[in-house]
């Protein structure tokens, strides 16, 4: 299975330190995250890797290579203008001819591949979307009413919400959706495809995941021992 790692965004969140650095080469301890995201994959028996590119793609390209020293086969697109979090899979569409993997080039996790193939191949439906609950704190009260009158006032409340991990697992029918040469989100997609009908899967994981461009979760993964965490993601892959 090809796997498509998505790195072409500007990560204003991480900024200064985007500024020169691209969000996938941020280092957690002493190793970019997005060496340690390839490395993931292989873990996971991914062999063939897209990266799409556009801000500082050139540093990408230079740290990656082609992928020969994690045992991968990388290629690179390059956007001369952002397409959004999945307008470029267009760039590659004739490439993309079996079952594939999406995903942000952002994002740590111990979600195991091959339990969430499986159940993408569950269904005939085009897109499998990895969640993961997340608890959100509201700096408000938040009010519920009904003709302007309240029913229910909660102040300061913890939310919980079911939210996309950034990793997709896709048909190659989803890529007539995707338009080529203009921006196009993940959402852009959703619409199109509820829109048309399409049922959209989601695949719960309630292991570790972590989105490197928000500040709180790249901190947050600077404790983690990543060493220990490789090894037992390794094994984790392995039983499954």
């Amino acid at each position: 299975m090809k796997a498509v790692i998505q790195c072409g965004g500007m990560g204003t969140r991480l900024r200064p330190f985007t500024s020169v650095l691209p969000k996938p080469l941020m280092p957690i301890g002493a190793r970019p995250v997005l060496e340690m995201l390839l490395k993931w994959l292989r873990r996971n028996g991914i062999q063939e890797v897209y990266i799409t590119t556009g801000y500082l793609g050139h540093l990408i390209r230079t740290v990656c290579g082609d992928g020969s020293q994690w045992n991968l086969k990388i290629r690179y697109t390059q956007e001369m203008e952002p397409l959004g979090t999945i307008g470029p899979l267009s760039l590659i569409r004739d490439e993309l001819t079996e079952p594939f993997i999406v995903l942000n080039g952002d994002v740590l996790t111990d979600l195991s591949l091959s339990r969430f193939v499986a159940a993408h191949r569950k269904h005939t439906d085009p897109v499998t979307i990895a969640t993961a609950c997340r608890l959100i704190k509201m700096d408000f009260g938040v009010i519920d009413e009904v003709d302007n009158t309240v029913q229910v006032f909660r102040e300061k409340p913890t939310l919980s919400h079911l939210v996309s991990m950034g990793i997709y697992c896709m048909n190659p029918d989803v890529l007539p959706f995707i338009p080529s040469g203009i921006p196009f989100g993940f959402d852009d997609l959703m619409l199109q495809m509820m829109q048309n009908g399409t049922p959209v899967h989601v695949y719960k994981h309630d292991g570790l995941w972590l989105d490197i461009g928000r500040v709180d979760d790249f901190q947050n993964a600077q404790a983690i021992s990543w060493e220990d965490q490789s090894a037992s993601i390794e094994v984790t892959a392995t039983a499954a």
